[in-house]
């Protein structure tokens, strides 16, 4: 991760193609585009890769997250669970329809604790959202069981997570709807993108209708085409699309790589006494775009990643402080900075976040560094990296 670093010929025939029919847009036109589909092609390429029967490609991952909850009828005065480690991405997705973000603890998989996740639970929550943060899962299982016992939608954010799988299925394919972001620094970049998977035929058309301003995509007349609701603009560029395409096709590749290089690192610091690592669900399997690991205790945490950078040691991360990622440094969030008025029951949702408790998710987050696994690292530099890290730690320590 990510895939922009090992961009080559097949990226460049995919984008060619395009400009050589001059077809930017992925509707319309067909009879300038010589055959050439980008966007559909890498829909059917994401069907067979995710193992899900629809994919609808979208303008980013936010964007992503956001058609999903519209196309199951989530909006204004909704209760969405989220964690407090994510991307803000997250709760914007969530607010620009209206809904109300609610966010709870993670545990040690750094995902949603499922016993928060149910505490949390009002008669106003339709939603849970499962981030699968770095590379890997939570506790999916619990969730999913406990979103069926409420009646709620299981949204599974999955951006970060391609080509991880939880008891043999792909992450992002088992809640009823999966979100992936394919903007420049992801496993498999489009530049710019993201879709929507789900196994629901409904939620689908909702998805491909909503996500381009309500055309029902009926005929082959854009001009002609009905609107059934209302909708946005969402849509993803066929260039953006066709380096989707060519990326998609390398994806077993790229996880090949991340694996190799991850184990490297780990099997290195696993020596180290004092540390430990993110749990991963009996079942689950990583995509190795990051190496997590957690140290006794936030001081060491935050020590050996200012060790790190003093040893040129790079894109390793303890977030406990990030403006990001963690919840403690949002503070346009907890402080309500709109440039548009908020309703009140957004604004008094996020009012509580000055005065949550979230000491739960400070333990594992203050502890935890993240490690970004790069696929251009050639095996003497990683074999480096490894001893250099190890080293560091166990001064630290």
């Amino acid at each position: 991760m990510p895939g922009f670093e090992l961009f080559g010929d097949s990226e460049r025939k995919e984008v060619n193609d395009v400009l050589d029919n001059g077809v930017l847009m992925r509707y319309g036109f067909d009879a300038m585009r010589n055959g050439h589909w980008k966007a559909k092609a890498l829909e059917n390429e994401l069907c067979r890769a995710l193992s899900t029967s629809h994919v609808q490609l979208v303008s980013s991952g936010t964007a992503a997250v956001s058609v999903a909850l519209a196309s199951a009828g989530i909006g204004a005065g909704d209760e969405v669970i989220m964690p407090t480690f994510t991307f803000v991405a997250s709760f914007e997705a969530i607010m620009i329809l209206g809904a109300i973000p609610v966010l709870v603890d993670i545990d040690d998989t750094l995902a949603l604790d499922p016993k928060a996740v149910e505490a949390a639970i009002t008669p106003k929550t339709k939603a849970v959202m499962l981030v699968q943060m770095c590379g890997s899962m939570g506790r999916i299982a619990d969730i999913q069981s406990i979103c069926e016992k409420h009646n709620l939608l299981l949204i599974e954010d999955a951006c970060q997570a391609i080509g991880g799988t939880y008891q043999g299925k792909p992450l992002g394919s088992i809640g009823d709807l999966g979100c992936f972001s394919f903007d420049f620094v992801k496993t498999i970049t489009c530049g710019e993108g993201g879709a929507v998977i789900t196994n629901n035929s409904e939620y689908y058309r909702n998805a491909d209708q909503y996500s381009d301003h309500g055309h029902d995509h009926v005929g082959n007349d854009r001009g002609a085409e009905t609107h059934p609701f209302l909708g946005y603009n969402f849509r993803i560029s066929e260039l953006n699309a066709a380096v989707g395409l060519a990326q998609v096709r390398r994806l077993p590749e790229f996880l090949s790589i991340q694996k190799k290089h991850y184990s490297i690192l780990r099997d290195a610091i696993a020596r180290v006494p004092g540390v430990t690592f993110r749990t991963i669900p009996e079942g689950g399997v990583e995509n190795y775009s990051f190496l997590n690991f957690f140290l006794p205790n936030q001081d060491m945490a935050q020590r050996v990643s200012e060790a790190f950078k003093e040893n040129g040691i790079d894109a390793c991360w303890n977030y406990y402080d990030n403006n990001w990622h963690y919840v403690r440094k949002w503070h346009h969030l907890k402080d309500a900075k709109s440039l548009y008025p908020l309703s009140t029951e957004i604004k008094h949702e996020l009012s509580k976040l000055n005065t949550t408790d979230f000491s739960q998710s400070d333990h594992w987050i203050g502890r935890n560094i993240s490690c970004l696994i790069k696929l251009s690292w050639t095996e003497e530099e990683v074999n480096e990296r490894a001893k250099k890290m190890s080293k560091v730690i166990t001064d630290v320590l």
